[in-house]
């Protein structure tokens, strides 16, 4: 009976298995921080929402005091003040949806690459795997071969000491 065969090229095909399982895991972290930064996005959107509503609701109360008549002199300055604050806060905000917009891109690139990573590395986990499966039929054809040459050799020979007797 003939050892049993070893593949040859096992510590690859684990070594590539090993790349693909990492790849994958920075695929999944980077897909995490992509919709992180999404949502980073959606609450600074809310808040940008939230302080132009301030606003309106602001500016309507002071139509509601001058029409009734109960501003005092200095409350149109205080409040234009707080308004220009107010303004001030939601182009801070705009900059900063500007800024995760940016860093949004950023992380949409580096998933794009991170997938392309992944994917070469499953092809060529797919590739050393196919080899395997390919050595090993080789390796099963050989066999039956090298069996079937013994067992006509065998035959051969019970033939001919048949025929001596």
């Amino acid at each position: 009976m003939a050892k049993k065969i070893k593949y040859r090229l096992k510590v690859l095909l684990v070594i590539k298995e090993r790349a693909k399982k990492a790849k994958e895991i920075e695929l999944a972290r980077a897909v995490q921080k992509l919709n992180e930064e999404r949502k980073k996005l959606e609450v600074l959107e809310e808040e940008k929402r939230a302080i132009e509503k301030r606003v309106e609701e602001e500016k309507e109360e002071m139509r509601h005091k001058v029409a009734s008549g109960n501003a005092v002199m200095r409350d149109p300055q205080g409040f234009l003040n707080f308004l220009r604050k107010l303004k001030e806060d939601i182009e801070a905000k705009e900059q900063a949806i500007e800024e995760q917009k940016d860093v949004i891109k950023q992380a949409e690139k580096y998933l794009q690459r991170c997938r392309s990573a992944y994917v070469l590395a499953a092809q060529e986990l797919n590739m050393m795997e196919k080899h395997k499966e390919l050595w090993l039929k080789k390796q099963a054809f050989e066999l039956g071969a090298a069996e079937n040459k013994m067992i006509n050799e065998l035959g051969i020979v019970i033939h001919q000491m048949n025929k001596l007797r």
